[in-house]
């Protein structure tokens, strides 16, 4: 079990060093000549049709609704697998993650609103500081080496996968518009008919990815999020087989590399590209901006470390072996790193709002998650020694 988590630590910290450098060049992109390029690039139209089914879409929306909906499908499968064999499998195991999850997206969509409060267009925006992106902050803890204890990545681990699995309820209760109960009932007999082929003990993954194609198809015409598709395919792949073989376990191996090395990169890429051109220092003052910002920098680290300082101190959880508050406050700092989800709830929130929405939007998440990186990485840098060894617990 151990190996297998430092394994996943191990390429979680590789992608998002990768998800750094596409950023950069998404936002290089943006502010130079080739502006125009990329930004048509992202806007090439491409369809697919076969009778009467007709999709046809921007690329850029074949990457959000497409391709991410393979990342969610892979946030299912570990979300799935934590739940019944890992780090989420007990109440122990579960607690001190889940009150930091809760905490760190209850404080920053607080912070948010407060700065958007006379708004009813800007207040849909309040989930975007909500999210903490795991594979940025793995990322800089991985620059830390052996100095981390594996205690402290698996509580970051374990809180990111409950924070997305919130973010997965928020995109479904409250970024789900214009619904076709067409599409809907579809949708069902697809579910129905996977649940099935669980139910009759079928581990090949082709019976659930040829459904799953469906239910993709029959949620991204139903006004619920094409993405959602993912994560309802991953709960009915069955976790194991009658001869302890894991098909799950199996496709989540074969999707990681995919997931970290392009999906992730490829979305970054086409989503950072923030034109700075009518940015000014006034657009750091701009409500929505302002409400990630705090958000994250703030609102995040509060919630996270609050809400685990409470349940500790109640005896609802406790504290890893070996780790203090003094490790638990800069990782809380970490998890206002927000990158994937927080662009990805963005772009879903302003979908129809005007365009310097979005942007004002990127320049918080971009500024929020850059200054909790930075402070989050110092900080912990200070409280843990030189080399990797004991930690202390005060």
């Amino acid at each position: 079990m151990e190996r297998a988590i430092r394994n996943f630590l191990s390429q979680e910290s590789a992608g998002g060093i990768l998800l750094m450098v596409a950023v950069a060049l998404a936002m290089i992109l943006a502010n130079s000549p080739l502006a125009d390029l990329y930004q048509g690039f992202l806007s090439t139209g491409v369809q697919l049709r076969v009778g009467e089914l007709d999709i046809d879409k921007p690329l850029l929306l074949w990457i959000n609704d497409g391709l991410m909906a393979l990342f969610f499908l892979l946030i299912g499968l570990e979300v799935k697998r934590e739940l019944l064999e890992g780090a989420l499998s007990s109440v122990a195991k579960a607690s001190l993650p889940t009150f930091a999850a809760i905490g760190g997206m209850v404080f920053p969509a607080l912070f948010y609103l407060a700065f958007n409060y006379s708004n009813p267009e800007t207040q849909v925006g309040w989930a975007i500081p909500a999210a903490t992106d795991i594979a940025f902050a793995l990322g800089i803890m991985a620059l830390l080496g052996n100095r981390v204890p594996v205690a402290l990545k698996v509580f970051l681990l374990a809180l990111a996968i409950i924070d997305d699995l919130g973010v997965i309820v928020i995109i479904a209760l409250f970024y789900s518009t214009d619904l076709s109960m067409t599409s809907l009932i579809i949708a069902a007999v697809s579910i129905v008919l996977m649940v099935a082929l669980n139910r009759k003990g079928v581990t090949s993954i082709t019976p659930y990815a040829l459904v799953g194609f469906m239910l993709w198809v029959a949620v991204l015409k139903s006004g619920v999020h094409a993405t959602l598709a993912g994560v309802i395919i991953a709960f009915c792949i069955p976790l194991r087989a009658k001869d302890g073989t894991s098909p799950s376990g199996h496709l989540e191996h074969k999707l990681h590399p995919w997931s970290t090395f392009l999906i992730l990169p490829v979305f970054a890429f086409a989503n950072a590209g923030l034109s700075l051109t009518n940015m000014s220092f006034e657009s750091f003052a701009e409500p929505i901006t302002l409400g990630i910002i705090m958000g994250l920098m703030l609102g995040k680290p509060i919630g996270v470390f609050l809400f685990s300082y409470v349940a500790v101190k109640l005896k609802l959880a406790e504290l890893p072996p070996g780790i203090g508050w003094r490790h638990i406050t800069p990782v809380a700092v970490m998890c206002g790193i927000g990158f994937t989800m927080s662009v990805f709830i963005s772009s879903l929130a302003f979908e129809h709002s005007p365009a310097e929405y979005g942007d004002y939007a990127r320049l918080g998440i971009l500024t929020g998650s850059l200054f909790a990186a930075l402070i989050g990485y110092f900080w912990l840098a200070k409280v843990l020694p030189n080399s990797g060894g004991s930690h202390e617990t005060n």
